[in-house]
């Protein structure tokens, strides 16, 4: 039709991945997320009930879905973080004292 594809506008659906990868996001969603409490950081998932969920959900190639899992996780884990600490900044932003070039006092 005379038009390339941008990859970057075509939406991306759980079924347009193999297998493994979607059992990775099902079990993904299902783990517990941990947060540090004192920095509101976002710690990536829980992984004390990752056995029961493969046995669950049948899992054959463990060792793949886990990869995939640890991949999954750890790009959540840095966009999350970057998105609520440009958050903080915004919000710091808008208490510091404004700067720049004011008239003298006449004091």
């Amino acid at each position: 039709m005379g038009k390339e594809i941008n990859p970057d506008k075509m939406p991306i659906e759980d079924s347009d991945f193999p297998l493994e990868v979607q059992e990775a996001l099902a079990i993904h969603s299902l783990l517990p997320d941990r947060w540090d409490g004192a920095s509101g950081t976002y710690q990536g998932k829980d992984w004390s009930a990752l056995s029961e969920l493969l046995d669950s959900y049948d899992i054959d190639d463990r060792k793949i879905v886990i990869f995939f899992l640890k991949v999954i996780d750890n790009y959540k884990q840095n966009s999350l973080n970057k998105s609520l600490a440009d958050e903080r900044k915004k919000e710091e932003a808008k208490y510091k004292a404004p700067v720049g070039n004011y008239p003298k006092s006449k004091i």
